[in-house]
């Protein structure tokens, strides 16, 4: 089998066929296209709006698996919308929107790994999905909702220009009840992204178990491993953040005890796949 541009093909099908059906995911088939994901690379070009704010530092502490910490500032957080077009090596996926664009919310909380400043996902929702079960295959918990975000403008008035005073907003709603609200009004251009929007990533990757007589599987820390990191200007204003979990999900732990400034910007990376963190 050979994998090219992304997409998987067989040089032999009936080689393939003899072996079974393969794919890099489910559902396999004997072509291995049928798969619901190509392997990475997988390239990321999006329009964000992302709040600062801070959670209590012992409920941030209650999300970190063993080997990370809270790093030098506790109960910093970021909550994160975002406009995603997607596409594998190949660019593909690109000649249909209805599968290379979805929209995404997250909760990012500031932790470290053995010194080094990075960021901790303990929420994630997508309308999409491939881009849910891709977060599940990177240790990411994505899960479904419907998110919907004002971008900028640059032509009429139906929309915020990024100029002082445009203001930007953004909406999550799971199960049919609104679940996260923020708002930007932009004042400036930040001379440097994000702080939360530029560390890597750090997940658990969790199987969870099937066959009962199978020992439990140990949940594996790993970081998402990229490239390709783009910035357009950052611009930045009084940002506004509620959230408001449905009971037995913990996201009421995460709640705002303070927001800070708000931040409106494109980024694009590429995501090769993951490393495991310590032993």
């Amino acid at each position: 089998m050979t994998a090219t541009t992304g997409h998987t093909h067989p040089t032999d099908p009936d080689a393939a066929g003899a072996a079974g059906p393969i794919g890099y995911s489910l559902p396999l088939s004997p072509s291995g296209q049928a798969s619901m994901l190509t392997p990475p690379p997988w390239h990321f070009s999006g329009e964000i709006l992302m709040v600062d704010y801070r959670v209590d530092p012992d409920a941030a502490r209650r999300f970190l698996p063993p080997g990370l910490d809270a790093g030098a500032d506790p109960g910093a957080a970021a909550a994160v919308f975002a406009t995603w077009q997607w596409c594998s090596e190949d660019g593909a996926e690109l000649a249909d929107p209805a599968v290379c664009r979805f929209s995404e919310f997250l909760i990012l909380l500031g932790c470290a790994f053995e010194g080094r400043p990075m960021a901790r996902c303990p929420f994630a929702w997508v309308d999409q999905p491939v881009p849910m079960v891709r977060g599940w295959v990177q240790g990411m918990p994505k899960q479904f909702g419907a998110i919907h975000q004002t971008r900028p403008v640059t032509v009429g008035r139906a929309g915020s220009r990024l100029a002082p005073g445009g203001r930007f907003d953004g909406a999550l709603s799971v199960h049919g009840r609104l679940t996260a609200e923020a708002s930007v009004t932009v004042e400036r251009r930040s001379e440097r992204p994000p702080a939360l929007h530029d560390v890597p990533l750090a997940h658990s990757l969790v199987l969870p178990r099937w066959v009962p007589s199978d020992a439990p599987p140990r949940p594996r820390l790993v970081a998402s491993e990229v490239s390709g990191v783009e910035f357009s200007p950052v611009w930045s204003g009084p940002g506004r953040l509620a959230l408001s979990g449905r009971p037995g999900t913990d996201l009421a732990l995460l709640a705002p005890v303070e927001v800070g400034a708000g931040h409106v910007f494109a980024y694009g990376e590429t995501l090769h796949g993951g490393r495991l963190l310590g032993a």
